[in-house]
């Protein structure tokens, strides 16, 4: 049974706790430098206390947006998957986001669209996971939107997974106590699920609780998806990464946002080991 991996504190122990949308390039901001940005992906992000990893780098014609799971915000218990029913904090809910000087606002959460709209459609339920961060305007010359330790986004994949695809992470959760070694993560799709929206994936390590919203890449460096959920049967230790072009895709179709995913200013490195 999959359980989300709900945001956690440091001190709560494992995975019992609570550890759009075209893809179309706009004109990109005046990002900082990968090496001097403070904002980025992979950076710890707090809402309303509750800790998450922030995946990618989304922008507008107005505004810069971090996003993160929409279960980063859920009020219930881990084991809520069904983001037509699972309930969460609302819109304008302030997210502490490491690296800048002010909060962050939460701007859309897919499971509060679902249920406004009453999606009824189980697969978009169950995998349908990504929320904005609106960084506040002070401190976008903080953000840069590469990916640390790989490089890129180069651009969003939409063709999905077969089982033994490369996929990429890299996971922040404050249960690794800052060691910044065992964030970059590689693996395996054991191929995709729900009609596509969600793709099961072993990697080396497992995403934990704090993890949660975790960018996903393709071999070729190409955003696949979010971190979303840990199973603990029948494929103990596996993730479940929400398919990004989906979210982007329903979020652009039911919401007031035109967001574009930002590729990285960093040539993509590409997986460390053979296929």
């Amino acid at each position: 049974m999959p359980r989300r991996l709900m945001p956690v504190l440091a001190a709560v122990a494992a995975l019992a706790a609570c550890a759009g949308g075209a893809a179309s390039a706009s004109a990109a901001p005046a990002w900082a430098p990968a090496a001097t940005a403070t904002i980025h992906p992979g950076v710890q992000v707090f809402t309303d206390g509750a800790q998450c990893t922030a995946n990618f780098v989304f922008a507008d014609a107005t505004d810069v947006y971090l996003g993160q799971a929409a279960h980063c915000s859920g009020t219930g218990a881990a084991t809520d998957t069904n983001g037509c029913t699972a309930q969460s904090l609302p819109l304008g809910t302030p997210v502490d986001v490491t690296g800048a000087d002010h909060p962050g606002t939460l701007v859309y959460n897919s499971w509060l669209t679902m249920q406004s709209l009453g999606e009824a459609d189980p697969d978009t339920c169950a995998f349908n996971d990504l929320a904005l961060v609106r960084i506040d305007p002070a401190d976008v010359a903080k953000v840069n939107p590469s990916i640390p330790f790989w490089g890129g986004p180069t651009g969003i994949d939409g063709d999905g997974t077969v089982a033994g695809d490369k996929v990429l992470s890299y996971g922040n959760s404050e249960l690794r106590g800052g060691i910044a070694a065992l964030s970059p993560k590689e693996g395996a799709s054991l191929g995709d699920d729900g009609n596509g929206w969600s793709h099961t994936v072993y990697t080396a390590t497992p995403g934990i609780p704090g993890d949660s919203g975790s960018a996903f890449l393709d071999r070729a460096g190409r955003a696949l998806g979010v971190l979303s959920t840990v199973a603990l049967a029948p494929l103990a230790g596996s993730n479940g990464v929400g398919d990004l072009s989906r979210e982007l895709a329903y979020l652009g179709a039911h919401s007031s946002f035109s967001v574009t995913l930002q590729n990285g200013t960093e040539p993509f490195r590409g997986p460390l080991l053979p296929t």
